[in-house]
């Protein structure tokens, strides 16, 4: 997959201050305050970035932990993982396959019974597409 590639006043004009932060500068936005974390209707969750389709409607879980939970990417290549150390612990991020942006992290104590994984995405760093 091609890499979108923007400069930082690019990005800067297309997203909102605190998609900037959250996608750019690999922010987090507070628990329990993101749009998108009560959103329960069928369709798929895309990127706020490049709208690139990352997770269906119902790969979505209440995980309690204040961010929008998921147990699977709609497609394995629509995301890429990295090794994030910052603040003294080892998780591993997760990022938007075609723009690079920082959409949140991966956990092993998702639903056992979806494959275990917990994708824990910010809100700020997601859009989201209705089923017609």
């Amino acid at each position: 997959m091609p890499k979108i590639e923007k400069s930082d006043a690019e990005w800067r004009a297309e997203l909102t201050p605190e998609q900037y932060h959250v996608l750019r500068e690999h922010g987090t936005e507070r628990a329990f305050t993101g749009a998108l974390l009560d959103e329960h209707g069928e369709g798929i969750f895309t990127c706020a970035g490049c709208g690139q389709k990352l997770f269906a409607s119902d790969a979505k879980y209440e995980s309690g932990s204040g961010w929008p939970s998921f147990t699977r990417p709609l497609d394995a290549s629509a995301v890429d993982e990295h090794v994030d150390r910052k603040f003294g612990m080892t998780r591993t991020e997760v990022r938007c396959a075609a723009c690079d942006g920082h959409l949140g992290h991966v956990f092993p104590d998702g639903p056992r019974e979806a494959g275990g994984l917990r994708y824990c995405m910010n809100s700020a760093s997601l859009g989201f597409e209705p089923k017609p």
